[in-house]
């Protein structure tokens, strides 16, 4: 059996899919932290079969919770102050994204004028798709 420390004050992100904890830890720029970050793939879950878990050392402010809801919203973030759980943060998919994803339309403002963020919006949450903000091209995961 493998054993991680417990934290002390950090974060846990808990019930990630198996597999998407690396996709996560870039998006989110922890490998640019100078913190300790515990990455647990395929961990045994009841409810999910297999999961993923993050520990990071610290405080919220390096989690974008935008991206992380993008990214899965399923994900249970839970905050650790003086090695307790205090507080229980659920995701939903953001109404708004800003360069997370890139618009693939070549007509698109966002292929001729570099410095311009690429802005989706939440056009229909059931089937989880997000059109382009300039151009409605049409984003499905």
């Amino acid at each position: 059996m493998l054993n991680i420390g417990g934290l002390k004050e950090g974060i846990v992100l808990d019930h990630i899919e198996a597999g998407k904890s690396l996709e996560i830890y870039y998006n989110l720029g922890l490998d640019k932290l100078d913190c300790q970050v515990a990455i647990i793939k395929n961990a045994k879950s009841n409810k999910m079969g297999k999961k993923d878990i993050i520990k990071i050392e610290g405080g919220m402010d390096h989690i974008n919770l935008e991206i992380l809801g993008y990214i899965d919203h399923n994900i249970t973030v839970n905050i650790i102050r003086d090695n307790q759980i205090v507080e229980k943060k659920t995701l939903s998919l953001p109404q708004k994204i800003t360069n997370i994803i890139q618009c693939k339309n070549p007509r698109c403002i966002t292929s001729i004028e570099q410095g311009l963020p690429h802005v989706f919006y939440l056009s229909d949450a059931e089937k989880e798709t997000y059109r382009c903000m300039y151009c409605e091209e049409k984003y499905s995961r």
